[in-house]
């Protein structure tokens, strides 16, 4: 069996990422384009190359341009990784912008409605990574909690 192409290996794990962005099961994507779940699969492992029709389909389905499954800019920070080099396995699996929790985490915190309430979620989040750690940003003070003293045991 022939290795698969480390560009068709790329745009493979760019579809991956994308459609698990969008909360999208490959059964769905590929009722989606008309393909079965396990054609998606071997789009997404590489081991089947994506012609340029239905990287066009897929990019209109997913919302993306074409020029996304080619890009090396990580789509929520950068900078680029250069080239399309592989990054190593352990790189792309310790990834956590690729975990299916950072997904869901982020899905949720944009179903927030209130932006008020999505700002005080992220700041409670950069506090409690900030932890203890000196210079720490420490959180705004809760203004439900003025004048009031804490009881200490």
């Amino acid at each position: 069996m022939e290795t698969p192409n480390p560009i068709d290996i790329r745009v493979g794990a760019r579809l991956r990422l994308r459609r698990n962005m969008l909360g999208l099961s490959q059964e769905k994507l590929g009722e989606a384009i008309g393909l079965t779940f396990q054609q998606v699969q071997k789009y997404e492992r590489g081991a089947n190359r994506i012609g340029a029709s239905r990287l066009h389909e897929l990019s209109r389905v997913l919302d993306v341009p074409v020029s996304f499954f080619f890009d090396d800019t990580d789509p929520v920070r950068a900078p680029a990784m250069g080239g399309f080099a592989e990054p190593p396995a352990e790189a792309f699996e310790s990834d956590p912008l690729r975990k299916r929790e950072t997904v869901e985490l982020v899905q949720a915190y944009f179903s927030i409605g209130d932006a008020a309430v999505r700002r005080r979620l992220l700041d409670l989040a950069k506090a409690l990574a900030a932890g203890g750690e000196p210079g720490a940003e420490k959180p705004p003070p809760d203004p439900g909690k003025r004048g009031r003293r804490q009881d200490r045991t």
